[in-house]
């Protein structure tokens, strides 16, 4: 579901209405929380279950790391923290590339080894919500902030469908206070989010979509050598086009 698809706005729509329909914080948070994971889902609907544990994952490790008093412990529970998110990331974005290179050394030591090869897909998102889950367990391991108690406060912080896919990375500390009591909506509010989603939007899909990876794809998918201007180009093109993205 991109945010510049038809799908989408039909389904920040629905999304917009029934949260201002209803009337209670917790019908609220609650709507935003199966919104996020229907948003998540809908690219890969198993691998919101990685989503859940892993956030499930942190908020007991997160709430072991407050309860100890003891400072080893409590830096084992970080550490296991710190350890699963980290192994899990670098299975899915470079599990592949490790086994192919440490087949490659052993090769150049005499030793036949074949590393199985999986067909790993990797989880949209997956960088972002692991080091949102981690800065976590790491903000109340350096006391920055106490342990919310709402499993449901902090799986919303995790997997919260506007920063969820393309960042940015959200600390709880700044996060899960907002989630206590229901923000009012001050003037001019609506329209500056307005505002802000239309410059969005026109970065995306004008400048980052349209006109730079254009610019980006013919200068790099020229077959013969590029003169110094035309790789330049398509070097500030290319970073335009990520950094609008």
């Amino acid at each position: 579901m991109l945010f510049n698809s038809l799908t989408f706005v039909v389904f920040f729509v629905l999304v917009l209405s029934a949260y201002w329909t209803m009337r209670s914080w917790t019908a609220r948070k609650n709507l935003l929380l199966v919104a996020s994971y229907i948003f998540y889902g809908a690219w890969n609907p198993p691998f919101a279950l990685l989503l859940f544990a892993t956030s499930a994952l942190d908020f007991y490790l997160g709430a072991r790391i407050a309860a100890d008093d003891d400072p080893r412990a409590r830096r084992a529970w970080m550490i296991t923290s710190v350890t699963v998110n980290l192994s899990s990331l670098g299975f899915f974005k470079y599990g592949n590339f490790l086994l192919t290179n440490f087949e490659w050394t052993l090769s150049k030591y005499g030793v036949a080894y074949h590393a199985p090869q999986f067909d790993v897909f990797l989880p949209i998102g997956i960088s972002f919500y692991t080091f949102h889950s981690l800065s976590y367990t790491l903000d109340v391991y350096r006391k920055v902030c106490q342990p919310t108690k709402s499993l449901r406060d902090f799986t919303l912080a995790v997997s919260f469908f506007p920063q969820l896919v393309a960042g940015p990375i959200v600390r709880a500390a700044d996060f899960l206070p907002q989630l206590v009591t229901a923000p009012g909506l001050k003037r001019g509010q609506f329209y500056w989010g307005l505002l802000l989603m239309t410059l969005g939007m026109f970065e995306k899909i004008v400048l980052a979509d349209t006109m730079l990876a254009d610019t980006a794809d013919t200068i790099f998918g020229y077959g013969g050598p590029l003169q110094a201007l035309d790789a330049w180009a398509g070097v500030l093109a290319f970073s335009g086009q990520i950094f609008f993205d």
